[in-house]
């Protein structure tokens, strides 16, 4: 029994590594697509999908494309919540045809992380709040014969209380 190894040509599938991205602003978001046809896509354009019409990438100001022929990545620095988030669209063109994979880029603001943070500390400060005022609201007569910690009124004063209502707890 004989092996043989057949290559078939055909038009590029595109296909994005990942179809979205969640990168933080200020840092450096990279967008990459694949492609394993054969033959092997020679030509790789970048677009940004905008409402007015797709914008094309290049390498410019803040944005580096860099492409081989199964991969290209678009790096985008220095990530803006305001311009850089939405859909970039990958090209990859081979001598037998086009093809395209979109990607979803969303920028988190770099305090994102800080707000689950402070909500759960205003949280615990309202609860120390509250306890701290019942507490020092509540009166020795609130608090019930039946508990461990009521006052001992039927065993009377001990000498050691000098006329004062002192809170004991039972030791059993």
């Amino acid at each position: 029994t004989g092996r043989a190894d057949i290559q078939l040509h055909g038009p590029p599938r595109v296909k994005a590594v990942k179809s979205s991205e969640h990168i933080n602003e200020g840092e450096t978001a990279v967008l990459a697509c694949k492609s394993e046809s054969m033959p092997p896509v020679t030509d790789w354009v970048w677009h940004k999908i905008t409402d007015s019409g797709d914008q094309l990438i290049g390498n410019q100001s803040r944005f580096f494309v860099s492409s081989s022929q199964g991969r290209s990545e678009l790096h985008i620095e220095n990530l803006n919540m305001e311009a850089d988030p939405g859909q970039y669209r990958c090209n990859g063109t081979s001598s037998e045809g086009t093809d395209e994979a979109v990607i979803t880029l969303r920028v988190r603001s770099h305090l994102a992380a800080l707000w689950p943070f402070l909500g759960i500390v205003a949280e615990v400060l309202v609860l120390v709040t509250i306890i701290f005022i019942y507490e020092k609201r509540r009166k020795p007569e609130d608090v019930l014969d039946g508990e461990p910690s009521a006052l001992l009124k039927s065993s009377g004063q001990h000498q050691n209380d000098k006329g004062k209502n002192v809170r004991q707890r039972n030791s059993s």
